[in-house]
């Protein structure tokens, strides 16, 4: 009797011959072993105090500073480099530490929001202006928005409004509605030691 038509694509496979059965004690475990990247010293300057510590290649800066540093003043908010918070100097401009691999400061100075006040507790002129000014409220973003104007102040000794606006646009803040940053900001410019950059 002739199969219909419409039965032949359901029949299944015809196979010639079982497939080999392999040997569990003979399969190989390496692709389910970690493979953990041998550590790269590295040296670097922070805060003016040389470090020299065995990192992961894959370690970010911001990971570098906040846990084998202790330095958690460095907040890590979008870890995509949007928000700011994780701001800090390296080689004294702004960089986005969650964007950069600690084995790339090898060799360079990384300056934290742990390093603007003096030894003796003597607040930077710019936090002393975000304090007098209320310039914050939860603070989580207040790290990134002093270490983002810190060179800033540096390079415009006398920023109009519009220009510390235009400065403040690559950090987010979602509590101050950044009015009393601005303030501030334009207060330290005024400062003679506003625009001091930290060792």
């Amino acid at each position: 009797m002739p199969v219909a038509p419409y039965l032949l694509f359901h029949l299944p496979p015809r196979r010639t011959a079982l497939p080999r059965r392999r040997d569990p004690a003979a399969r190989s475990l390496r692709f389910f072993e970690p493979r953990v990247p041998s550590p790269v010293e590295i040296t670097v300057t922070v805060n003016g105090e040389q470090h020299r510590r065995g990192v992961e290649p894959r370690l970010l800066l911001s990971d570098f500073l906040r846990v084998n540093l202790g330095l958690t003043g460095t907040h890590v908010g979008c870890e995509h480099g949007v928000c700011g918070a994780c701001t800090v100097l390296l080689d004294g401009e702004a960089v986005r530490s969650c964007l950069l691999f600690a084995v790339q400061a090898d060799g360079h100075a990384v300056a934290t929001v742990e390093g603007l006040a003096s030894p003796d507790g003597e607040l930077h002129p710019l936090q002393a202006a975000f304090r007098e000014h209320h310039a914050l409220q939860c603070g989580f973003c207040t790290p990134g928005f002093l270490m983002s104007l810190i060179p800033f102040l540096r390079d415009h000794a006398d920023p109009s409004e519009e220009e510390v606006r235009e400065a403040l646009s690559g950090n987010l803040c979602r509590c101050t509605g950044y009015a009393n940053i601005v303030t501030a900001v334009m207060a330290a410019a005024r400062t003679p030691s506003g625009t001091a950059t930290p060792a």
